[in-house]
């Protein structure tokens, strides 16, 4: 689960704690609501960019959103990110959620060489079903 170098797969990281968990993550958001997922990080990771991207390879991935290595706010479209450095976590949010929205993200930080990050699989919970009826 964890990937370096946007092209293969590093167990290594585990023991190495950059990240805080080694376990596969999953996230479920409501259609129309708002997605928000949590991405730990472990020390001296802090003043480094975190990024969100989208896509089961690695190395094909579109960052969706980027951090300015702040605790400052980014936001992009309907995706925003924020870090706590003192946490060392960062929160990033999708809103509106919709049905193609389900899909593998990755929690990423940039750092010199190759990246680091871990796969999120986000699913869409439709929420309640309202049939429409015709008379």
């Amino acid at each position: 689960p964890w990937a370096q170098g946007r092209t293969r797969c590093m167990l290594a990281f585990c023991f190495l704690a950059h990240f805080s968990t080694c376990v596969m993550r999953m996230a479920t958001g409501r259609a129309l609501g708002t997605l928000t997922v949590h991405c730990n990080y472990g020390r001296g990771w802090e003043p480094y960019k975190k990024w969100w991207c989208r896509g089961y390879d690695w190395d094909s991935c579109k960052i969706l959103v980027k951090s300015t290595g702040s605790e400052q706010l980014v936001k992009n479209g309907r995706a925003s990110i924020q870090d706590n450095h003192s946490q060392r976590i960062f929160t990033v949010t999708l809103e509106d959620l919709w049905y193609d929205d389900a899909d593998t993200y990755w929690c990423g930080i940039e750092k010199v060489g190759n990246d680091l990050g871990y796969k999120v699989y986000v699913d869409v919970d439709p929420g309640r079903y309202y049939p429409s009826y015709a008379p």
